[in-house]
């Protein structure tokens, strides 16, 4: 019985940790020379104040011809002063009509520039995202995805971080709910994640951002040298970026106000999500030590009760410990799932968080020992 008494104790504490962090509306910091100030904040009103600032958003594209308009005309709809944004698309050595498709839509939009890698004689993401920074003509950069559909209220909570002194903010990027398996458990697994992250950076421990929604300010981005020391694996642009970001002590914040989320679909077949889940795993490998150890740490815990039934033969009260485990990660995601913009069943949160933890082996196994392949 002590067992059981206690595991409850543990896992409530962690839990209830996370969920009392979520609920941080102001700014949290142990001192004013803290490495990093967090803030995460819950509304966007529109202050005159924030909505002054000029952005360029920033977009990476390679073969998405089928999705990159729609992207544009999500941008179109943004609740934002014309002439305060403008929106930068380079494309990355593209094999199909992405380059035509967008230089043929700069006549239609006038916020809209058009780039090709091939200029500046580079390729890959990094090296298309800082091209498109170099051409920013705007004080603030938003970085997205070209299958990614902004909420209209995206730039005007930024623009309310930014007037607050923010260097750096990233945003909540869920995925699209549909019906087939790799889709409910992307979203979920992309939940869980979200949970985590944003729980600790309001702790002042950031230590991921998803790259369909992050933004920093140009000079900022030029203080830590760009993405020029992000270049250990392929992937991972947008969670280097916030290592050196911390490491520069840069001013760190996030944004999860009413409007702001940045939406996208999931990978289709299984494959493609076990490769771009390995990637993500991949660059946890460069993360800071106490990040690693965090989350080490975190996920340990996680797996322990999921397969503390094989320790029965120990204790008969070790098969107590999945039931309770289950039982406190229902109630967790279900208090929090709404406000990262997902909405999930009873029996799918039970079902699915056993496999989220299963699946935490099966991409650390990937990223550790099989070839990880990048978007070619």
């Amino acid at each position: 019985m002590n067992l059981i008494l206690l595991s409850i104790i543990i896992l409530l504490l962690f839990n209830s940790f996370l969920i009392y962090l979520l609920r941080i509306k102001n700014r949290f910091s142990k001192n004013e020379n803290d490495v990093v100030k967090i803030s995460v904040y819950q509304t966007c009103p529109p202050e005159a104040s924030g909505r002054r600032a000029g952005f360029s958003i920033i977009v990476a594209a390679k073969n998405e011809a089928e999705n990159i308009l729609q992207l544009i005309s999500s941008i179109e709809k943004l609740d934002y002063p014309p002439g305060l944004f403008e929106v930068i698309i380079v494309d990355d050595n593209s094999s199909d009509s992405t380059f035509r498709v967008c230089q043929e839509a700069v006549s239609k939009y006038k916020f809209l520039k058009v780039f090709g890698i091939q200029e500046s004689g580079k390729g890959g993401k990094r090296d298309a995202l800082s091209y498109g920074i170099s051409k920013a003509s705007k004080p603030f950069i938003m970085i997205t995805d070209s299958d990614c559909l902004p909420e209209k209220n995206w730039i005007k909570c930024y623009a309310v971080q930014f007037h607050k002194g923010y260097e750096l903010l990233f945003g909540v990027a869920p995925f699209i709910q549909e019906d087939f398996f790799v889709n409910k458990v992307s979203c979920f697994e992309n939940l869980r994640s979200s949970i985590l992250s944003f729980s600790f950076a309001s702790a002042g421990l950031p230590f991921t951002a998803a790259a369909r929604n992050l933004g920093f300010s140009k000079s900022s981005f030029e203080k830590i040298g760009g993405y020029s020391k992000t270049s250990e694996t392929p992937s991972g642009d947008d969670d280097l970026l916030i290592r050196e970001a911390v490491k520069n002590n840069l001013k760190i914040g996030s944004v999860m106000g009413e409007g702001s989320f940045v939406f996208s679909k999931t990978k289709k077949t299984l494959t493609e999500y076990l490769s771009q889940r390995s990637r993500h795993t991949q660059t946890s490998f460069y993360y800071l030590l106490r990040h690693q150890v965090i989350l080490t740490i975190w996920h340990s815990i996680n797996l322990f009760f999921l397969f503390s039934p094989f320790l029965s033969f120990i204790h008969i009260n070790f098969l107590v410990l999945i039931p309770i485990k289950l039982l406190t990660d229902f109630i967790f995601v279900k208090l929090n799932q709404k406000k990262f913009g997902y909405n999930f069943g009873w029996y799918e949160i039970i079902y699915l968080q056993v496999i989220y933890e299963l699946f935490l082996i099966i991409h650390l196994f990937n990223a550790k020992f099989r070839k990880v392949k990048w978007k070619e």
